[in-house]
């Protein structure tokens, strides 16, 4: 586990601040439903920015964290399918609040590899859904061209969710040292493309 530096919180607050601009601005034109999943997602990520700052990289390993973590992922792909693609919201309501529920009853009573596995699968659905959806309304001229980069910051988020589970199974896919130095400018740079690309949207 490495110390959180001052670097770090720097880019912590960064996000933190990032995250507090789109609750107060909003998104206009939106469903209800859409907005209060975007308000729960970057409350969160303003939330787990803070939190980060003053407890440093081992809040990490609270399965609290973890578990309310899942919101952000979670909150921004049921906010994407209740915008776009209404007709699905429910069936993939039902399964965000499933998968929600598995990611705290794994994490809680059955933690380590089952608990890990559940985290990705859940994550990786919500990160893949993040990352795809903007790309492809993008393209078919649904959305405006800028909201390609709210698919890049999926990705991001994907990365660094992929990066953490691999790191908890004890088969990191790089150093603990070299994820926990990446992870603030992953959290900047996802929320700038976060916000941006829904601005542009």
């Amino acid at each position: 586990m490495r110390d959180i530096s001052a670097l770090d919180r720097v880019l912590l607050l960064l996000t933190a601040l990032l995250s507090a601009y789109q609750i107060a601005v909003g998104i206009e034109g939106l469903g209800s439903l859409a907005v209060i999943c975007y308000t729960i997602a970057f409350g969160v990520l303003l939330v787990a920015s803070l939190i980060l700052i003053i407890l440093g990289f081992e809040a990490l390993e609270s399965p609290h964290v973890v578990v309310i973590a899942a919101l952000i992922p979670l909150g921004l792909s049921l906010g994407l399918i209740s915008q776009y693609v209404p007709t699905y919201q429910v069936g993939y309501m039902a399964f965000a609040v499933l998968g929600f529920l598995a990611i705290g009853i794994t994490r809680y009573l059955t933690p380590g590899r089952i608990a890990t596995i559940t985290l990705a699968l859940v994550h990786g659905t919500a990160g893949l859904l993040i990352f795809i959806l903007p790309i492809v309304f993008s393209l078919q001229g649904v959305a405006r061209p800028g909201f390609i980069l709210v698919g890049i910051g999926g990705g991001l988020i994907g990365i660094g969710g992929l990066l953490l589970a691999f790191l908890r199974t004890g088969r990191p896919l790089l150093s603990a040292k070299t994820i926990y130095t990446v992870l603030p400018v992953l959290l900047l740079m996802m929320t700038v493309a976060f916000v941006i690309g829904l601005a542009l949207a």
